[in-house]
């Protein structure tokens, strides 16, 4: 079925959070290579920090501060769910790290002076009620912010956890001969737009040589916002119990880009590679029939996206039974570890797992 009905909100019928946004989700991100030159251009060199996705500075007796912050447009057209998302991706960084309890959160809003005041009074509630649940949800609390107007809605926040030291996995013991595992499927900006072509947008289905099913549009689109709406917080856990190595989450750069950041941090000439692409089951038709996104290459981008996990080999399989006993959903093993020059790269033809 269709997972989001304005009208029960109170909202106008064709009320759709994306609409009021050119870009969604995480793929508003600026272009990776973009974004290292501009730090270039300021003297910051990304593979010597301690971590790509959080700051980690000392604050004395052993502890240290482990803070992030994430935000960008909406990728879904339910406000409540947008907000959920959006502190899981906010939460992801700190999971990345093998944190799983955050002091506390800040939320950013952006509120769209483009959306009508019965609606705009609506939506922003219900992406702030999101946002908070999920925290709560995590365990931690908002407890602060910063709001503004904006052409276009954004939410996110900020994460900071203070912990010992020792209880952070740095994501930089990667060995040649080490898994790689990914917590959630791939496809979900496939899925979102997908979604708005079916209901917003049918003009855009006409570059589909093969047009799906609402059944199928609603089955792909339901399992992503599933995905998305699902907190990394066991797969941090467990990194513990199974000697990670490090991880990364995978966001807007796709798993190639994250990976490229992952690799960059290593202490060991190694290199990262993907195999394995899981993906939800008929995203990658859509993918293959308009060509936009990338998705075989690595660079389809994903929002609230899974762990990357780096694990010993012989942990790999454990971990991954056990996070599915847990968490009754999947995870895969997607990658290795080899001799390298500190690069990540994705195989010719990697085998695609339809999820």
């Amino acid at each position: 079925m269709r997972r989001f009905l304005p009208k029960s909100l109170g909202l106008n019928p064709n009320f759709n959070l994306t609409g009021y946004a050119d870009m969604k989700g995480c793929s508003c991100k600026v272009p990776q290579v973009k974004l290292q030159e501009y730090l270039r251009d300021v003297g910051i060199d990304m593979s010597q920090m301690e971590s790509p996705d959080s700051s980690i500075v000392p604050v004395g007796n052993g502890m240290v501060l482990c803070s992030t912050t994430d935000f960008f447009n909406p990728c879904v057209a339910d406000p409540y769910l947008q907000g959920q998302i959006a502190a899981c991706n906010v939460l992801s960084d700190l999971y990345a790290l093998g944190i799983s309890t955050c002091t506390n959160m800040l939320m950013v809003l952006a509120v769209s002076k483009l959306i009508d005041e019965n609606d705009k009074k609506i939506a922003t509630s219900q992406m702030m009620k999101g946002f908070n649940d999920m925290a709560t949800k995590a365990g931690t609390t908002v407890t602060g912010g910063q709001s503004i107007i904006n052409p276009w809605p954004i939410i996110g926040g900020v994460g900071m956890s203070v912990v010992p030291e020792t209880q952070v996995i740095y994501p930089r013991g990667a060995q040649p001969g080490d898994m790689l595992v990914l917590t959630k499927p791939l496809g979900c900006q496939l899925a979102v737009n997908l979604y708005e072509w079916f209901y917003y947008k049918p003009h855009q289905l006409e570059k589909l040589t093969t047009k799906p099913s609402e059944e199928i549009v609603n089955e792909i689109f339901n399992k992503a916002c599933d995905s998305m709406g699902s907190l990394n917080r066991k797969a941090a856990e467990l990194m513990h119990k199974y000697g990670s190595k490090g991880a990364t989450d995978v966001t807007g750069f796709g798993i190639l880009g994250h990976s490229r950041n992952l690799a960059s941090v290593q202490h060991a000439d190694v290199d990262i590679v993907i195999h394995t692409l899981p993906t939800f089951a008929g995203a990658i038709q859509f993918d293959k029939q308009v060509h936009n996104y990338r998705f075989i290459e690595g660079f389809s981008a994903e929002t609230s996206g899974g762990l990357l996990v780096i694990l010993p080999r012989e942990n790999a399989q454990s971990y991954i039974d056990d996070f599915e006993r847990q968490e009754g959903r999947q995870a895969w093993i997607v990658g290795e570890v080899v001799p390298g020059t500190k690069q990540a790269r994705v195989v010719e033809n990697p085998k695609i797992i339809n999820v």
